[in-house]
Parts: C-alpha cells; sequence; structure tokens
C-alpha cells in the first residue's frame, strides 16, 4: 500500500528508466492485457533502453490489446523468454508510432521479428523479394512491404546495422517493391508486357544504395520492341506498364502509400515521354544535357525489367558521365550548382533543414560527386553510387586528405542517422529536425545519447554541421596544396596532372601558374606556410567563386609577398572572420581595388574591421590631409601625401562597393542598388574634395606661405557638384578668385593663375598614386577664357554672354574647397541664372531640346552600340539627366526641393511636386542607377573608365557578377540593361522632347 503522499517505488522507477509521465506508465502497467507481463523485472529495463520509454509502453499495451485472446499468451511469453524478440520490438514501438501502427493493423506480424538467424541479418534483394512474394494486390503490396520494413527498423533501432547498411537495405526492399510492383503491372496487361522490353533504373539514392526510410524513389525506364513487334506500340505499351507501376507504389489505399516514383530526372523532365527506346536517350544524352543530368546518372543503377536492357543502359552512358568534366560549359555549370539552395528555404526553416541547410547533407554529397566526375574520367575507382564508398575512395586515392575524409565520415553517418530516425517516427517523408521538447528528446535518445538527451542532441548536431561547412569546400582544395606540399610518410598526393584537372573544374584558366602560385605560398616548414596552408582551402573556394580565380590568387600571392614578414597580416586573415572572405572577394573581383591595395599592401587592416568599410566623412578626410600636407617639407611632398590618402579611401570604397555587391556568407548582397550608388558617389566626391583642398593648401604654402593675396574658391560642376562622382571619373571644377583688400587686381589674377596652375600639375605628378584629373572646360568662353576669374568677371560674363547650356551645367554647381564665403557668393550669383525666374522661355527650351539631339548624334563614339552605351546612348546617364535638369530650369524657382545638384534627389523632388507621375520615376531612377553601376563595375573590373560592357568575356562575366547575376548569365544582364534603358528612353521622349 502505498501511503498518501508519497510516491510509490514504481513511480520512482519509471522515472529513472526514462518515463517522461510516470503516472500515466502506472496506469498502463495495471491494465489486465499486462497482467502477465507487469511483475517481470527486465520489462522496465527493455523500456527504458528504448528512444521513447511512454511511447514504446503505449504500443506494446495496443499491440498486446490487438492480440486475439487465444495468441495473447504466446506473445507475453515469447516477449519474456526472447531477449533478442525484446528489444527489437520495443526498440520499434519506442522509435516508431507509424510502425506501431502497423503492428496494431497487422497483430501477427510481430512474429517477422522472432526469427534471429544469420541469414536475418543482413538480409538482400532475394530475401526481401521472398518477403513480397505473397503479394498479389496493391494493398497486400503494401502490407508485406512494411513487414520487411519492420524488420529494417528492428535492426537499425538495436544497433545490428550501421546507418549505411540499413540504408542500403532500404534500398534492396525498394529494389524488389519495385519488381513486384512491375510483376503487377505486367499480370493486369500481359498483351502490354508482351509487346515491350522494359527496365528500371534507379536514380537518386536508390540507385546510390543509400536510401532513406521515406523517400521519393527515383527512377528512369528504358524501353525496347520486343522481337516482331512494331516500335510505336511497343514504347505507348511500356508506357502503361511503367505508369502503373508507378501508380502501384505511389497511390494511397487503405493501407496508405508505399513512396512516390519520380520519373522526372529522365531527359526533358516531366515534358519528356515517360519510356524511351536506348537510342532516344543517347540522343538526347549526347546533344542536349546538362552537367547536372550526368551528375544525377553517376548513380544510375538496373533494379527491375528485363537485365540485358538496364546493363546496355548503364553501359552506353556511364563513359558520357565519366567525360562530362571535358565538356565545354562544365566550369559554369558547376559554379551555379555550387550555389546554395538555401535561397529556396523559408527563413524560418533554414536552421532546422538537415538535408539543404548550410553544413547539411547535400553539401557532403555534392562535394564528393564533383570530385569523382572531375578525376573519376582518369581513376574508375571513384565510379560508386554510393556517397560513403565514393568518399572512402577518393580518400584512398590521395584526391581528398584521409583525415578530413575521415571526418566528413563521421559527420555524414551522424546526420543520416537523424535523417532515418526522424522520417521512422510517423513514417512521413521529411527533413526538418524537430522543435518540440518531446520529439527532440526521442531523437537524441535514439542516437545513443541518455544523459540530458536535447542538449547533447543539439550540440552534436550543430558540432557535425560545422565540420561539414568547414570541411565542404576544403575538401576541394586542402589536396591541392598536398601536391605542392612535402607530405607525411603514407600519404597519398594528389598527382600534378590531377590537381591541374581539379583546378580547371573550378574555373582556373592557368592551372599551372596556380600550382606555381601555391607551391610558393605554402610550401615549406615556417610558421607563415603553416598559416598559409590553414587559409588557402577556404580562399581558394571564394577565388573559384568569382569571374575570375586566377587574378584572385595571383592577386593574393602578391598581397603576401609584400606583407608575409609583417607579424599582424596573416594573424588577421586568420582570426579575423570577415578579413579573409573579404580579401578573397576583393582581389579576385577586378583590377582596380588589387591596383590599389598593392600600392600600399597595409589598407588589407581595413577588412578585418568592421568600421573599416565605412566611408569617412568630408570634415575627417580633410583634416586628416591637411594636417598631412602641414608636416610636408615640400609641395610635392604635400601633395604625395593627400594623393596617399586618396588611394586609400578609394581603396576603401572599392572594397564596401564589392563586398556588399557580392555578398558573404555572413551577410547577403546589398538589396539596393541605389544605396551603393549613393554611397560611392558621396564617398568618392568626398576624397576628391579633401585632396583638391590638400593640393591648394600645399600650393599657396610653397609661394605665399598661409595667406594667397586673393580669396580662392574651387567650385565642382557636373559628378563632382552633383557628389555622384564615379571610380573612374575626372573633376570638372571652376576656379573663383577675389582679391584681398588693398590687393592690386593684376598681382592677384596672376596668383590665382599659379595656383591653378600648380595645383594641377601636383595632382598629376607621376607616382605609384592614381593622379586626380583637372577639368575646367566648362569655365566661361572653354578652353578659350582663362582658367581663373574674379567673381565680377564671372558677373559680367554670365549677365552679357552667357548660353542656355552654360546655365544648364550651373544646375550641378557646388563649392568644394577653398575659402567658403567666396563659394556661397559664388552661389548666390548663379542661382537666377540656373533657376530663372517663371522658368525657361519656349526659345530655351527649344535650344536644349537642339543642343541635346546634336550631342546625341554627333558625341557617340564610332562603331558603340546606342542601345548599351552607359552615358550617351539610349536611356543612359544622358538621357536621364538632361530631362530632370529641363524640369529644374522649369520649375526650380518655384519648387524649392528642385534646387539641387543631385539628380536622384532632383528626381524625387519633381515627383514629390507632381511633375512625374511614380511609374516614370521609378523607371528613369532605376535606368539611371544601373546605367551608373555599370560604369563603376566597368573601372573596377578593368581598372580603366569606360561606358560600355567589355567584350572580354572574363570582364563581362566579372561585371556581371557586381551587378549580382549568377556565372552563365551575361546574356540575361544585356537584356535587362536594355530593357531598363528602352524603357527610360521612352519616358525621356515624353518628358523631354515632348512626344
Amino acid at each position: 500500500m502505498t501511503v498518501p503522499g508519497r510516491r510509490s517505488s514504481t513511480f520512482s522507477r519509471l522515472l529513472r528508466h526514462g518515463f517522461t509521465d510516470p503516472s500515466a506508465a502506472e496506469r498502463l502497467l495495471d491494465l489486465p492485457e499486462l497482467a502477465a507481463l507487469r511483475d517481470d523485472p527486465v520489462l522496465l529495463d527493455a523500456l527504458g533502453a528504448t528512444a521513447d520509454p511512454d511511447l514504446a509502453l503505449r504500443g506494446l499495451v495496443r499491440l498486446a490489446e490487438a492480440q486475439p485472446e487465444t495468441e495473447r499468451g504466446t506473445f507475453t511469453t515469447t516477449l519474456l523468454s526472447a531477449k533478442p524478440f525484446r528489444d527489437r520490438l520495443l526498440g520499434v514501438l519506442g522509435a516508431s508510432e507509424a510502425l506501431a501502427d502497423h503492428l496494431v493493423r497487422h497483430p501477427k506480424d510481430w512474429e517477422t521479428l522472432v526469427t534471429y538467424e544469420a541469414v536475418d541479418l543482413h538480409p538482400g534483394v532475394t530475401e526481401f523479394e521472398h518477403g513480397l512474394a505473397e503479394a498479389t494486390d496493391p494493398v497486400a503490396l503494401r502490407v508485406a512491404y512494411r513487414r520487411c520494413l519492420l524488420g529494417i527498423a528492428a535492426r537499425d533501432v538495436c544497433g545490428t546495422t550501421d546507418v549505411a547498411q540499413t540504408a542500403a537495405e532500404l534500398a534492396d526492399l525498394a529494389t524488389a517493391t519495385l519488381r513486384a510492383a512491375l510483376a503487377l503491372a505486367r499480370a493486369a496487361e500481359p498483351a502490354d508486357a508482351a509487346q515491350c522490353r522494359l527496365s528500371v533504373i534507379a536514380m537518386g539514392k536508390c540507385g546510390g544504395h543509400e536510401l532513406n526510410y521515406v523517400s521519393d524513389v527515383d527512377v528512369i525506364f528504358v524501353g525496347e520492341p520486343a522481337e516482331g513487334a512494331d516500335e510505336a506500340k511497343a514504347l505507348q505499351a511500356a508506357t502503361r506498364l511503367a505508369s502503373h507501376l508507378m501508380r502501384i507504389c505511389s497511390e494511397t489505399t487503405v493501407e496508405g502509400t508505399i513512396w512516390p516514383v519520380d520519373a522526372n530526372l529522365r531527359p526533358e523532365g516531366r515534358n519528356g515521354p515517360l519510356v524511351r527506346t536506348l537510342s532516344s536517350h543517347l540522343a538526347y544524352y549526347q546533344r542536349w544535357a546538362k552537367t547536372w543530368e550526368f551528375q544525377a546518372l553517376l548513380k544510375a543503377r538496373p533494379v527491375a525489367g528485363d537485365p540485358e536492357l538496364g546493363s546496355a543502359y548503364v553501359d552506353a552512358v556511364s563513359p558520357m558521365v565519366w567525360q562530362a568534366a571535358e565538356r565545354e560549359n562544365f566550369v559554369t555549370d558547376v559554379q551555379a550548382m555550387r550555389r546554395r539552395v538555401v535561397d529556396n528555404i523559408p527563413v524560418d526553416r533554414v536552421d532546422r533543414e538537415l538535408k539543404l541547410g548550410p553544413g547539411g547533407l547535400r553539401d557532403v554529397e555534392f562535394a564528393v560527386q564533383l570530385l569523382q566526375l572531375v578525376h573519376g574520367r582518369s581513376d574508375a575507382t571513384l565510379h560508386s553510387g554510393s556517397t560513403l564508398d565514393a568518399l572512402a575512395a577518393l580518400a584512398a586515392g590521395g584526391y581528398v586528405g584521409r583525415a578530413d575524409a575521415a571526418q566528413l565520415d563521421e559527420a555524414y553517418r551522424f546526420l543520416r542517422a537523424m535523417e532515418h530516425r526522424i522520417q521512422l517516427y510517423r513514417l512521413r517523408r521529411t527533413h526538418l529536425v524537430p522543435e518540440g521538447e518531446e520529439d527532440l528528446r526521442r531523437l537524441g535518445r535514439s542516437l545513443g545519447l541518455r544523459t540530458d538527451p536535447v542538449a547533447a542532441l543539439n550540440k552534436e548536431w550543430k558540432r557535425h554541421a560545422s565540420v561539414v561547412r568547414r570541411l565542404h569546400e576544403k575538401l576541394f582544395y586542402r589536396p591541392l596544396l598536398d601536391a605542392v606540399a612535402q607530405l607525411a610518410p603514407g600519404e597519398t598526393r594528389l598527382s600534378t596532372k590531377a590537381a591541374g584537372q581539379r583546378l580547371e573544374a573550378l574555373g582556373y584558366a592557368d592551372p599551372a601558374a596556380a600550382l606555381r602560385h601555391l607551391e610558393a605560398l605554402a610550401s615549406g616548414v615556417s610558421r607563415k606556410a603553416a598559416i598559409q596552408r590553414t587559409l588557402l582551402p577556404v580562399l581558394l573556394g571564394w577565388f573559384a567563386d568569382s569571374a575570375d580565380p586566377d587574378a584572385g590568387l595571383l592577386g593574393f600571392r602578391r598581397v603576401s609577398d609584400a606583407l608575409g614578414k609583417t607579424p599582424w597580416y596573416l594573424r588577421l586573415l586568420r582570426d579575423e572572420g570577415a578579413a579573409a572572405e573579404n580579401l578573397a572577394r576583393v582581389l579576385s573581383a577586378g583590377r582596380l581595388a588589387p591596383d590599389l591595395l598593392l600600392r600600399a599592401p597595409e589598407a588589407v587592416a581595413i577588412l578585418g574591421d568592421p568600421e573599416g568599410l565605412k566611408p569617412r566623412g568630408r570634415d575627417h578626410l580633410e583634416q586628416e590631409v591637411l594636417a598631412a600636407v602641414g608636416r610636408a617639407d615640400d609641395a610635392e611632398q604635400a601633395v604625395a601625401a593627400a594623393r596617399g590618402v586618396r588611394r586609400r579611401e578609394l581603396f576603401r570604397t572599392a572594397a564596401a562597393d564589392l563586398i556588399d555587391s557580392y555578398g558573404t556568407e555572413d551577410s547577403p548582397r546589398t538589396s539596393d542598388p541605389g544605396a551603393l550608388v549613393d554611397r560611392v558617389g558621396e564617398a568618392v566626391t568626398d576624397l576628391n574634395a579633401a585632396t583638391i583642398a590638400g593640393a591648394l593648401r600645399a600650393a599657396v604654402r610653397a609661394e605665399w606661405g598661409d595667406e594667397l593675396p586673393t580669396r580662392f574658391a574651387v567650385i565642382g560642376m557636373g559628378r563632382f557638384g552633383g557628389h555622384e562622382l564615379g571610380y573612374g571619373s575626372d573633376a570638372d571644377v571652376l576656379f573663383v578668385h577675389e582679391p584681398r583688400e588693398g590687393v592690386d587686381e593684376q598681382e592677384a589674377a596672376r596668383a590665382a593663375a599659379r595656383v591653378v596652375t600648380e595645383m594641377r600639375r601636383l595632382l598629376q605628378v607621376p607616382t605609384t598614386d592614381p593622379p586626380l584629373l583637372i577639368d575646367a572646360d566648362l569655365r566661361p568662353e572653354g578652353r578659350s577664357g582663362p582658367l581663373v576669374r574674379t567673381l565680377a568677371s564671372y558677373g559680367a560674363y554670365y549677365r552679357r554672354w552667357s548660353l542656355t547650356w552654360e546655365s544648364q551645367a550651373l544646375l550641378r554647381a557646388a563649392p568644394i574647397a577653398g575659402d567658403p564665403d567666396l563659394g556661397r557668393r559664388f552661389i548666390e550669383l548663379i542661382d537666377p541664372l540656373r533657376y530663372p525666374a517663371e522658368g525657361l522661355g519656349e526659345d530655351a527650351v527649344r535650344e536644349i531640346r537642339r543642343l541635346k539631339a546634336r550631342m546625341e548624334s554627333e558625341r557617340l563614339p564610332r562603331g558603340a552600340d546606342p542601345t548599351l552605351h552607359a552615358k550617351l546612348g539610349r536611356g543612359g546617364l544622358s538621357d536621364v539627366e538632361w530631362t530632370v535638369q529641363l524640369l529644374q530650369m522649369r520649375h526650380g524657382w518655384a519648387e524649392p526641393g528642385l534646387r539641387t545638384t543631385r539628380t536622384r534627389a532632383a528626381l524625387f523632388a519633381a515627383h514629390a511636386a507632381g511633375l512625374i507621375p511614380t511609374e516614370e520615376a521609378q523607371t528613369l531612377d532605376e535606368a539611371w542607377v544601373l546605367a551608373t553601376r555599370v560604369r563603376n563595375a566597368v573601372m573596377l573590373v578593368r581598372g580603366r573608365p569606360g561606358d560600355t560592357f567589355p567584350s572580354e568575356p572574363r570582364e563581362l562575366a566579372a561585371v556581371g557578377r557586381y551587378l549580382g547575376y549568377a556565372p552563365g548569365h551575361v546574356g540575361e544582364m544585356v537584356d535587362d540593361y536594355r530593357r531598363s534603358t528602352r524603357r527610360a528612353r521612352a519616358v525621356v521622349d515624353e518628358l523631354f522632347y515632348g512626344a
């Protein structure tokens, strides 16, 4: 008798044995159906050893209740006396609610778990065919299938078979099931069966002999006419048989379904015929197949139907599989395939996705298959459909490091075991790790994690996923380093030929040069070489993800050669997670950023600082530049220091632009291209303004000390005044001065002219830093007029001689250096010109339109494609800017928002004022941003300015990557550009030309 308030000893024992609801368990144990079992001391031990003791006990009660009265004694006696049976049955009941349901519906099926002969330990296709032999209809086939599945699950949960053996048994059971289904289909349609030969080729995990508990079974059907039969009619008959086979396996009956049979890996997918002849298959693969289709064929295995036809199919396609790496588009396809399918996983699921998420099963499978395709053409030992067997063969052949292969093997087995146990519970197809505490506890215990199973499961899962994430890239690249390094005795080296093949497959155009770089970086026994060997496998993967891996690796070698002896460089790349990836992106994205970096490699430190990629403001830059100028001994040294700051800031701006445009593993690419354009324009404008301020200070100080005899200001024009400079833009300026009190005008003019000349000279002195070209051609009278004028002279000229185009040019004028008061008064002088009272007259509007039309016909370079010229082409920068500027000149007097030098700001103001409809404003903005980004991309990629897409394929691909297009999609990029600018031109015709 239990004392009130005190728990029974049974309750405590149940808790100790892992029950989470001991009260319910006590009630179940007291049921009459378990009367013969409740006092047996081994029952609780056996229940406690299961994944979920509560679930196992509930299943046991249901199964005992389902036994006929006359059979219940036999059942309980067997359960008590036969430990292997007890462990098997309770193990299944504690792991699978679905199989418990099956046992309750078919109470005698427990008997299949009693026998424990040697042949029962590892059954193959023959044994499973025997188990399915009595099924004469689809319902009976389902029952027999579940009965066989019961045995597989029992061996799995008891540890009799490991995860690979379980997956192989599941594939063998699928093979036997497909044969049985085909036999049923043939029996139902004997006339069709007589007309054709049909072979079923297993693909995917079934073909690879590594099936899950619940998975689509991927197949391809091959048909041929029987002797004397008409081919067309034979194929129709074969198609009916194949369709019937699929229905037998896939349809839901009173006994549920077996699994879907998926034939979508066939030529042309679901759009192609279900059954083809062998010659039709071969014609398709020879002419139309893509790389992923050959990757899929790697696992092809004949499993049912005509064995000779199946063997002929595999023999015919196999050589094509192993020659896929020699295909012209293999590298592009591989780069595209290596992009994760994570983007297609809902955000709330990505962290629970066992198959497709980062560090998931797909990462391992893809890496292994890719290495098989690259090296299997010259090594037949790699021709295996099984992931784990292929991984072992890759390690044995030296294609993968043994330690890496061992870690990956362990991680893959653990992740597959998780997948198996998740699916086994309800026999549902899922790759999501459950969220519920109860489900996680059962899953952890099923994997042998008995102490705090939920925490232990999460820890082990994250550890193995981390191993996969780390190794799945390294797998490709670490053996490349071993190929050029000294190895420990007994280690197998990747041959130079194999290393070259692998580099070529990963996109390296000059594998021999790449191997030389690797040898220079990673060979030797120094600490530096050891760190490089740690870094390079990951870096090589990031380089391969770019449009020009060779340039990335060469740039890395040059930076490493320059900084290799500095103690912080390699430590930065090793310890600062983002620094190495940022450097890889920057070095492989084009010429400009690496050229800037190599002129002063210590700027690489910027890439490791979380704040390092943010642009400095103008005040900060000007303060730094003027301080450097003040410390210099002479003007040339002073401006050299200023240009050094400019080069560093150009690198900072370009690096941030590239990293945000490409994205990294931790942060996706920036989705707002307009924000990138604005940031680049603002940053380059600020650093050029600070550099000019430094040059002005140096030129004045060299001859006049602290004060020039005339006030002096530099006015930014064009993109400079509009804060829209690109990487390759000149600095358009006007120079204005005003003699100080008591200074002779001639003396002031000479001083101002000498300052301008000296500034331009200093900013273009040949050095390692990029020059800053000053363009003053927008001044009154153009190149014929003086370089610098007084404020009064500007006033007199504009009052008397100014043309409409000059007023238009002044829309972008803004002071950028020199005397701020003089700059402000210059702006006050020109405001009435650029925003005329009551707006522009019709004559002036006609003049602007006539000038624009003439410019379109005369200034476009000979031979240039007008649909692709970013500046002067249809719907390009000029079209948008002239349209916006015409609105500013017509309405700026009345709309304060239009009085801005920035194109986008003026466009938004025009929309806010109701001058441009929303859709037209968006169209113009998108075209302007896109054209600006194309110009920036060309400069970043080629290292020199350009207004059209490059013709060289690698450069064009690099521009595409910068603009967000995946490898192989440059045609789409060009089409999108033409579409965007065509729409913009239609708006320009309406708003600017009044069409």
